[in-house]
């Protein structure tokens, strides 16, 4: 196991995943809900909720977000679209992120002074959440990436997985056995981004 510096330096978009296993399923779910029950939120409002698709249901929603993206493209080229569909049915799962928005709308009312803070602070934890799994999941050898095809996809999750209304969903995850390496990551000078004072 690396430490958590070399976990977050390994952590890299993996677009080549297979299906063949690297953990067990039990794994992946202990890996995703000790970041739902440890990451933080603001208030402690827990507002993260998430789904594992393994296997089936991995495959499903990858075959149903097709047919989506396919209706929205209409008779424009597919190819590239398709091939991206392709890669991401090619691993093993999918995690969805989302932020239940009853949490959301009831810390609005309570603490109104902060209200416009809240949607922003719940995606920020979201991120984090989509972070610590991306990088624990690598830390075990899995390959990832972070995809968005929400709003497009909302209603067909909703509805083949039986989501509460209130629950937003915010990225997807597909994940499996990586097939290459994410090559070399260019790095803008630090002293730029990076201001010290003492």
């Amino acid at each position: 196991m690396t430490n958590f510096f070399e976990a977050i330096e390994i952590r890299r978009s993996s677009y080549a995943i297979s299906k063949e296993k690297v953990v067990s399923t039990e794994r992946i779910q202990e890996i995703v809900e000790h970041a739902v029950k440890y990451v933080p939120s603001a208030f402690n409002s827990q507002t993260a909720r998430v789904l594992i698709l393994l296997d089936d249901e991995h495959d499903k929603f990858w075959n149903n977000t097709t047919k989506i993206l396919k209706g929205v493209v209409g008779d424009g080229d597919f190819k590239g679209t398709q091939e991206k569909m392709d890669g991401f049915k090619a691993g093993y799962g999918t995690v969805l992120f989302f932020e239940d928005q009853e949490i959301i709308h009831g810390l609005q009312e309570a603490f109104a002074l902060y209200a416009d803070n809240f949607p922003i602070w719940s995606e920020q934890s979201s991120g984090m959440h989509q972070f610590v799994v991306w990088t624990a999941f690598a830390n075990e050898g899995l390959g990832a990436s972070l995809q968005h095809y929400n709003p497009l996809v909302d209603e067909m999750v909703a509805n083949e997985w039986d989501v509460p209304k209130t629950w937003k969903l915010r990225a997807q995850m597909p994940f499996g056995k990586p097939l290459q390496s994410a090559g070399d990551k260019e790095f803008k000078p630090l002293d730029e981004r990076v201001k010290v004072f003492k």
